[in-house]
């Protein structure tokens, strides 16, 4: 299973983000958690996942913001779950809070720790980190091009679409490195999913 711990930068000088930024990895991807995505300590937010895809795409979007630290823990996780985010348990929540305090004096503000059952990967983290730096360099005029060619759009409508020509559009999309990063996602799911390969724990309580 994933974690996802993300604590807002700066919040004693900004509102509180979290309602916003819940409802946006929501809309982006409604099916993906396994439980609903839960405001915890005030300013934090934390997300469990069980899939690797939805994952990458949930630190992406919290990475994109520019607004979090985000911390990635894999491992089990204590069935049955709860109600509710905040009360599950696990080796991947512990994870997850070790990873956020990390995250936080990182220059991606992102970091990864696996729990002790599960095979740890060091290589992952750096590949993040590096694809994350990457996005964080970008600049707006990258975003708007790299999302119109996400969504499947050619040069051409891309061009259209910005009032640009196609060669603009081939420089923005070369300049932001979207090639790259297209190139290194699936990577970074199947990295992911090889680390998640423990069953969770049961709860003998129970």
């Amino acid at each position: 299973m994933f974690v996802i711990t993300a604590d807002q930068i700066g919040s004693r000088n900004d509102h509180d983000r979290a309602r916003e930024m819940i409802a946006q990895l929501v809309a982006q991807s409604p099916e993906a958690f396994g439980l609903p995505p839960d405001q915890t300590a005030g300013d934090e937010i934390q997300l469990l996942l069980s899939a690797a895809r939805p994952t990458l795409d949930a630190i992406l979007a919290l990475h994109r913001s520019g607004h979090w630290s985000v911390g990635l823990g894999v491992g089990t996780v204590r069935a049955p779950l709860p109600a509710s985010t905040r009360q599950a348990t696990g080796g991947a929540f512990i994870a997850a809070r070790d990873a956020v305090l990390r995250a936080k004096r990182t220059e991606a503000h992102f970091a990864l720790e696996v729990d002790p059952t599960h095979a740890d990967s060091p290589g992952i983290e750096a590949l993040f980190t590096m694809i994350l730096l990457l996005r964080q360099r970008r600049t707006r005029q990258g975003w708007q091009a790299g999302d119109l060619f996400e969504r499947g759009l050619a040069q051409i409508d891309i061009a259209a679409e910005l009032k640009i020509t196609t060669g603009a559009v081939s420089q923005r999309l070369k300049a932001a490195q979207y090639r790259v990063e297209q190139a290194a996602r699936p990577a970074l799911v199947r990295l992911l999913e090889q680390l998640d390969h423990r069953p969770t724990e049961t709860d003998n309580s129970a």
